[in-house]
């Protein structure tokens, strides 16, 4: 049994049509300040680098450091 740890970035946005869009990023930096994560999501809704089915990006909703822990229960046998 093995136990594994994940810390992953989710930078959330309002769209055009009014929906949200989520960007996922793992691993983000350990001294990732809000003020850096506000800035990147201004940069991308200024250069429109995405365009989702809910619309273009339009603003900052959410930004959330998640943390996960995995334990794995089964450890399959090698053939």
């Amino acid at each position: 049994m093995a136990n594994t740890q994940q810390k992953t970035l989710r930078l959330i946005f309002a769209t055009t049509l009014g929906n949200t869009f989520t960007l996922t990023l793992p691993a983000p930096r350990q001294n990732l300040t809000a003020a850096e994560a506000e800035a990147a999501m201004e940069l991308i809704i200024a250069k429109n680098m995405f365009l989702t089915t809910g619309g273009e990006l339009i603003g900052k909703r959410d930004i959330k450091i998640t943390d996960s822990t995995t334990t794995d229960l089964y450890d399959p046998p090698q053939y």
